[in-house]
Parts: structure tokens; C-alpha cells; sequence
């Protein structure tokens, strides 16, 4: 990845400090609703009228309408497949949360878990003051992608470097693996929520567990004698328990999901995806938390388009929204650890094969430094064949290195496509012969 001159980033990020104060003044408005309900309900709509009638201001003297166009078809596709991993992500919640029935979520323990004893130390230990700032709901979800749409439209104010549209593609489509990863992950192996009472209070599923869970699961759960057995055997030997058969709804084609999704009679008579709006988060624990990869990559995404002192105030958010995480039990701590080294990690990764803006002319101007001294002596020596072999040296260097961008992450983003389709259909085939 090639970036832009120190000294132009610099003189960018200096000529538009705005979107920092911005930033803020974003979060900070949005905390009165905590502090002072009136004050916010006179502030935050004055804001957002501020921020709109700024960028409408800016809409014409635009200047890069034409890498916009360009950028605007890997941003469409990027969207569709975030929507797609969102999708199969909603499904898998739904599905871990179902297969085991609800009675083993209510007399299911949490893991122990190391990180929020340690917090629970420190209110002890700590000023007062300093556990109500820990335990403040400053920043959430929304914020940080509320903070990632600011730096998209700073393009306008020059803040950033254009085509806002493709920094968001690469957000999208660094999100979407991102969350197609974490639900493979979280399916793979079935940890108890953090909240024991979350599934009953939010969940309509049956109570018994699913009979794949019956063959392979239950039979063994608890039984050290059982679980020697099925290892030295590697054959799953138990007679499954007498449970009541699940409720088939009516959702012709889609009819499949009801083994995944496990709707209860009052719930099957609505569509199979109004079930999945009602799955949200989730209440056993997804490894890793899907909250902290959104705030990291964001993070990732300010710092490396703008930087800055705000980008250190974004990461000083996202490590209080980790604590928070950990502090109200909605995941556990290796949850949120995994998060972030995924989030930096996808990010750098991506980056490494994502058609960065304007990377051919720091590519040209690179080689252009490489072969001057030859340059200038064929100049010198009137050998204009020698000059035109030099220039194409340059525009091929540039041109290369862009197709080979282009085709890796196409490659990358059709394995993963491919890979993720596999699993599905693997899924789906097990289910059934189950």
C-alpha cells in the first residue's frame, strides 16, 4: 500500500480540523441525553441541520465526482456482501441459541471469566469518580458507525483523501468477512451467555434441544464415563431421550430454516425472517464480539485516513467500550480481546490487496525517482527511443501492480464467498440426514 506524502497528509489534516471538533462534538452532544435530556433535544438537532447544511454547501465546488463513479460499483457490491454476511450472521445467531433448547441456557454456568474479575477489582480500588466515568454509557454501536459516515462525507472538506465511496466499499467488504468469520466461529463451538436469563426472556424457542443435540450432545454432557467412551469409540452410542417433535411452520420454499430457527407454534405463523430481526445480538456468547470488530475498524479507518489527535480519543473510545462490554456481561473478555487483534488484523490485511485511491501516481512518481539519472542522460544524449522505453517503464509499473491488486481481491473475496457457501451447504446437508 502506497500513501501519500507526510508532509500533504499533514497539511490536509491541518487545513480540515474540523471533522476531529466535529467528531466531538458528535459523541459529546449525543452524551446529554444521560446528563441533560432537554439541553440534548435543543443540541443535536441543531448539529445535525449544522453538518447537513455544511456538506450541501460543499456539494458543488466538489471536485472528484469522476473517482466517485468509479468507485461506485465496488462500493454496491461491497454492500451486498456485508447484507449477504449479515444474512448468514443472523441465521447462525438464531440457530446456536435454538439447537440446545432453552433449559440448557437457564442451568448452564457462565465461564469463568478472568477479565471481569479483574474489573470488579478495580472498583474497589479505583476513585469513585474515575468507575462512574468506566461504567458511563459514552459511545455505543451507533456512534462508531455514525463516526465512520462522518469520514466517509469529509471527502467534501477535503479531510480526506477521494473517493469517499471507496473508503467505504473497503469498509463494507472488510465487515462483512469480518462477520462471516465470526459466525463461523461462534457456530463452531456453542459457549454459555454471560447471561444466564438472557434466551428465556428474549428467545420463543422449544426446551428441549434440537435432536442433533440429542444424539451428540446430550448423552455425554455431563457423564466423565460417557465422554471416555465416545473418545475411545468415536461413534456416538447413546440412546437419545424421548422429547416432543418441533413445530413445522408454513414457509414453503424457505422451510428448511425451521430447523436452524426452531419457531415455536406461536412464533411460525409469522415469516421466517421477522424471527431474525428478533435475534439482534444474541444471548449465548458469539466469539468474538461483532460491537468491537464495527468500533476497531472504524478506529483502523480514522487513523489511517486522517489521524490525528482524534484518532487517539476514537481508540481511547474503543477501549471503554471493550470495558463496558465486559463489565455488563454482554461478552466475554477473550470476546472483545479477539475483536480487536481480528479488527486490526482484517483491516491491514484487506488493505494489503484493496485498489488503494491514487496509488498509481505515487507508484509512477516512485519509479520516476528510481530511473532519473538514466532519464536525464538519455535526455542528455538525444536518445528519444531510450526516453520512450524509460515512460513506459514508469506507466507499466503503475499498471501492474494495479491489475494484480484488482484480481487479488477479487480472488480473496470469491474464496471467502465460496467458503462460506461451503459451510452452508454443509450445514444444511447434516441437518438433514439428522
Amino acid at each position: 500500500m502506497v500513501c501519500p506524502p507526510i508532509s500533504q497528509r499533514r497539511h490536509r489534516r491541518g487545513s480540515s480540523a474540523g471533522l476531529g471538533i466535529a467528531a466531538i462534538a458528535y459523541v459529546g452532544v449525543d452524551y446529554l441525553r444521560h446528563l441533560s435530556p432537554a439541553w440534548h433535544e435543543r443540541l443535536q438537532p441543531a448539529l445535525w441541520v449544522t453538518l447537513a447544511i455544511a456538506a450541501v454547501i460543499r456539494v458543488p465546488f466538489y471536485k472528484h465526482w469522476s473517482l466517485e463513479l468509479k468507485a461506485a460499483i465496488p462500493f454496491i457490491f461491497s454492500m451486498l456482501f456485508m447484507l449477504s454476511a449479515l444474512l448468514f450472521e443472523a441465521i447462525s445467531v438464531r440457530s446456536v441459541t435454538a439447537v440446545l433448547g432453552l433449559s440448557w441456557h437457564k442451568e448452564t454456568p457462565p465461564l469463568p471469566d478472568v477479565g471481569q474479575w479483574l474489573l470488579l477489582a478495580l472498583n474497589e480500588k479505583l476513585p469513585q469518580v474515575v468507575v462512574d466515568i468506566m461504567r458511563a454509557r459514552i459511545i455505543g454501536l451507533h456512534h462508531f458507525l455514525m463516526l465512520f459516515i462522518m469520514l466517509g462525507f469529509s471527502v467534501l472538506f477535503n479531510s480526506v483523501e477521494a473517493p469517499g465511496l471507496g473508503l467505504g466499499a473497503r469498509y463494507m467488504f472488510t465487515m462483512g468477512i469480518g462477520r462471516l468469520l465470526r459466525a463461523i466461529a461462534f457456530v463452531s463451538t456453542i459457549l454459555p451467555s454471560p447471561r444466564p436469563w438472557c434466551a428465556s426472556a428474549r428467545f420463543q424457542v422449544p426446551s428441549h434441544p434440537h435432536p442433533w443435540a440429542q444424539k451428540y450432545y446430550v448423552p455425554y454432557a455431563k457423564d466423565s464415563s460417557a465422554i471416555r467412551h465416545i473418545i475411545n469409540h468415536d461413534i456416538a452410542y447413546a440412546v437419545t431421550g424421548e422429547y416432543g417433535a418441533d413445530f413445522q411452520p408454513n414457509w414453503g420454499s424457505m422451510n428448511f430454516l425451521a430447523d436452524f430457527l426452531r419457531p415455536t407454534a406461536t412464533e411460525g405463523s409469522s415469516p421466517w425472517y421477522h424471527l431474525l430481526k428478533k435475534a439482534g445480538g444474541g444471548c449465548n456468547d458469539l466469539i468474538y464480539s461483532g460491537h468491537m470488530l464495527v468500533a476497531v475498524l472504524t478506529a483502523m479507518a480514522w487513523t489511517e485516513a486522517y489521524g490525528g489527535f482524534t484518532s487517539a480519543i476514537i481508540w481511547m473510545f474503543v477501549a471503554h467500550s471493550a470495558q463496558r462490554e465486559i463489565r455488563e456481561r454482554h461478552h466475554y473478555s477473550v470476546d472483545c480481546l479477539l475483536a480487536i487483534y481480528m479488527g486490526i488484523f482484517l483491516w491491514k490485511m484487506v488493505g494489503l490487496f484493496w485498489p488503494i485511491k491514487d496509488s498509481s501516481r505515487y507508484k509512477r512518481l516512485n519509479k520516476l525517482e528510481k530511473i532519473q539519472s538514466r532519464l536525464v542522460q538519455a535526455a542528455k544524449d538525444s536518445d528519444m527511443d531510450e526516453v520512450r522505453e524509460l515512460l513506459k517503464e514508469v506507466e507499466l509499473s503503475s499498471q501492474v501492480r494495479q491489475e494484480s491488486s484488482s484480481r487479488a481481491l477479487w480472488l480473496f473475496s470469491g474464496a471467502t464467498i465460496l467458503f462460506a457457501l461451503v459451510i452452508v451447504v454443509l450445514a444444511l446437508t447434516l441437518t438433514s440426514d439428522g
